[in-house]
């Protein structure tokens, strides 16, 4: 069974950092691309940040260049996102995701965790 924890999410001010994981079990994690998405109340899961199996290939929503990095350990099968010079509008529920294959997907989002949330406020 495909098992996904996200943590590391919490409340910061503006301009703040938060290191986010996700500790991935029951499937052979160095063999798939992973995604992070994100959510607010009342709105669609919004596609953030992708990385292929081996952590050769990154891509990121255009809002978070620059701000955001995504990395993985596959010896540790954990998943991280590197959240640099946060915005309000940051806030959101962050989900990581399990791709079918080695690529990642901006649009498929069927296999995620429960999420942490990331709240940004003064």
């Amino acid at each position: 069974e495909v098992q996904l924890v996200e943590s590391g999410g919490g409340l910061v001010q503006p301009g703040g950092s938060l290191r986010l994981s996700c500790a991935a079990s029951g499937f052979t994690f160095s063999s798939y691309g992973m995604s992070w998405v994100r959510q607010v109340p009342g709105k669609g899961h919004e596609w953030v940040s992708g990385i292929t199996s081996r952590g050769i290939t990154v891509s990121y929503e255009d809002s978070v260049k620059g701000r955001f990095t995504i990395s993985r350990d596959n010896a540790k099968n954990t998943l991280y996102l590197q959240l640099n010079s946060l915005k309000i509008e940051d806030t959101a529920m962050y989900y990581c995701v399990k791709h079918d294959d080695i690529w990642y997907s901006t649009t498929d989002f069927r296999n995620r965790g429960q999420g942490t949330q990331v709240i940004v406020s003064s």
